[in-house]
C-alpha cells in the first residue's frame, strides 16, 4: 500500500498550495474537456417530488450518460491529464464495483490506451457486461475479492508489481475535479439561490467536489450527506475525527459501499458536523427504487436513489417552499435484483410479514388457520414439515396485505386462537436462512 499512502500524500500537499480560483478554474477546464464525450446532464425539476414534499425539487440526471453515472467524469479528467504527462504505453489500472469501471473503460476506449479492472465477485453481471461492451478490446477485467476494499487492494498491488498507472475511484485530485464539474453544471443551470443539496457519499469523491464548489460559489446551501446504513464509514469517521475502516459493508447499495472513505476525500469533507450525514435503511431505500420506477420511469441503481429517498425522513416543515437538488448518481440497475428490491421495499412498507407459526397436527388445524387470515391478507410462501413422531408442527409463512394495520388485526386473531407464533420480518439472523 505505500503507492496509496504516497499518492495521498502529493495530492494532499498539491490540494492545500491550490487556491479557491485554481480549483474553480481547473474544475470548469474538465467540464469544457468533457464535452468531448459527455453531454451536459439535464437540471429536472420534478413535478412528482415537488407535489409530495411541497418543495421545489429538481433532479440532476447523471444516470444519463453514457455509462449512466458521474463516474465517467473523474475516470476521463484523470485519465486526460495522466495522457498529457505519461510517455507511450502505460498501462492503466482501477478497482471498482462497477460505475467507476464503465467510466475507465469508456476512458480507455476512447484514449486508445490499454487498461486493467478489477471488479469484486459481487458486482452485479450488468454492470460487467457494460464494462466490457464500453472497454471492449482496450480493457481487460479480473474479478476478485467480495468487496471493493478487497480489489481495490489487489489492484494497488497490481500497479506496484506492474508499472501500471493506479486510476482510484475517487481518491485523487484529478478524480475530484472531475467529479465535481457536477456542482458547477448545477450552478450554472439554476440560476437561483438553493437551499438544500443532497449528496451520496461512498468514497467521497462526489461529495468532496461539490462540497468545494459549494463553499465558494454557494456558500448558504445547506450540504446533506447521505449513505447507506450498512456502510456509514463517512459517519463513522467524522464521529471519530479520523478515517474508519468497517469491519463489515452491506453491499446491497453497491456504488455506495465502501468500507473505507478515501483519505484524501476525508481530508476535505472532515469538517463537516456528523449531524449533517444521514444513513439511509436499505430496505427502505428499495420503496424509493420501485416508486421512482412505477410513477416516473425512471431506473435508479440504490447509490442512485439515496439522495431522493433522504427527502421522506426530513420534517416535512424544513422542506416546505425550499428549493432542493438531488443528485441522481447512477441508473445501472440489474432488473435481476427486481424481486429482491421489491421484496424489501414491502418488508420495509410493511406490507409483508414472515412468521413462524407451532401448529397441532390434527385434522382440520391447517382449514382453521387459513381461515384467520383477512379478506385482503394474501399467502406469498408457506412451508410444513409434518413430523408424525409429534404432536405439534412447524409452518412458515409469508403474508402479503393492503394496509400495515391489517397485521394488527391478524396478531388478535392469532392470539385469540391461542396460536403460538413469531414475527420473523426484522430478525436479520432467521430471515437470512430462511426468507
Amino acid at each position: 500500500m505505500r503507492l496509496a499512502l504516497l499518492i495521498f500524500n502529493c495530492h494532499k500537499k498539491a490540494m492545500n498550495k491550490q487556491s479557491d480560483t485554481e480549483f474553480l478554474e481547473a474544475v470548469k477546464l474538465a467540464g469544457e474537456a468533457h464535452r468531448e464525450v459527455i453531454a451536459e446532464t439535464p437540471l429536472q425539476l420534478n413535478a412528482f417530488l415537488s407535489d409530495k414534499y411541497n418543495a421545489e425539487i429538481y433532479l440532476k440526471r447523471e444516470d444519463l450518460t453514457p455509462v449512466r453515472s458521474y463516474k465517467m467524469r473523474g475516470a476521463f479528467n484523470f485519465f486526460r491529464k495522466a495522457i498529457e504527462t505519461q510517455t507511450r504505453g502505460v498501462k492503466f489500472v482501477c478497482a471498482s464495483a462497477g460505475n467507476h469501471a464503465q467510466g475507465f473503460a469508456y476512458a480507455c476506449q476512447h484514449f486508445g490506451v490499454k487498461g486493467v479492472i478489477f471488479m469484486p465477485v459481487t458486482t452485479p453481471r450488468q454492470k460487467i457486461q457494460k464494462t466490457r461492451v464500453f472497454g471492449g478490446e482496450m480493457v481487460e477485467i479480473q474479478i476478485f475479492g467480495d468487496f471493493f476494499d478487497h480489489c481495490y487492494k489487489a489492484a494497488i498491488e497490481y500497479a506496484e508489481n506492474e508499472g501500471a498507472l493506479m486510476v482510484p475511484p475517487f481518491d485523487h485530485a484529478d478524480i475530484i475535479e472531475g467529479q465535481a464539474t457536477v456542482g458547477l453544471e448545477v450552478l450554472r443551470q439554476l440560476d437561483k439561490p438553493i437551499d438544500l443539496m443532497v449528496l451520496p457519499v461512498g468514497g467521497g469523491g462526489l461529495a468532496a467536489g461539490i462540497s468545494k464548489i459549494f463553499s465558494v460559489k454557494s456558500p448558504k446551501t445547506k450540504l446533506l450527506y447521505v449513505q447507506p446504513a450498512g456502510a456509514p464509514s463517512f459517519k463513522e469517521s467524522l464521529i471519530k475525527g479520523e478515517r474508519v475502516l468497517l469491519p463489515r459493508v452491506d453491499n446491497f447499495v453497491d456504488g455506495a459501499a465502501v468500507g473505507q472513505m478515501g483519505a484524501l476525500n476525508f481530508e476535505i469533507l472532515k469538517s463537516v458536523s456528523p449531524d449533517d450525514v444521514m444513513l439511509i435503511s436499505e430496505d427502505g431505500l428499495c420503496e424509493t427504487i420501485i416508486e421512482m420506477l412505477n410513477i416516473e420511469g425512471i431506473v435508479l441503481e440504490p447509490a442512485g436513489a439515496l439522495e431522493i429517498d433522504a427527502l421522506r425522513h426530513l420534517p416535512p416543515a424544513s422542506l416546505k417552499g425550499k428549493r432542493i437538488v438531488c443528485i441522481a448518481s447512477g441508473g445501472n440497475f440489474d432488473f435481476e435484483r427486481l424481486p429482491e428490491v421489491k421484496e424489501r421495499a414491502l418488508k420495509a412498507a410493511g406490507l409483508k410479514k414472515y412468521y413462524l407459526i407451532r401448529m397441532p397436527q390434527r385434522p382440520g388445524a391447517l382449514r382453521e388457520l387459513l381461515q384467520l387470515l383477512g379478506p385482503n391478507d394474501d399467502i406469498a410462501r408457506f412451508e410444513y414439515l409434518k413430523k408424525s413422531a409429534r404432536n405439534f408442527g412447524s409452518i412458515l409463512m409469508g403474508v402479503e396485505s393492503s394496509d400495515p394495520d391489517n397485521f394488527n388485526i391478524l396478531h388478535g386473531k392469532f392470539d385469540e386462537a391461542g396460536l403460538q407464533y413469531q414475527d420473523i420480518t426484522n430478525d436479520e439472523v432467521l430471515s437470512s436462512f430462511i426468507v
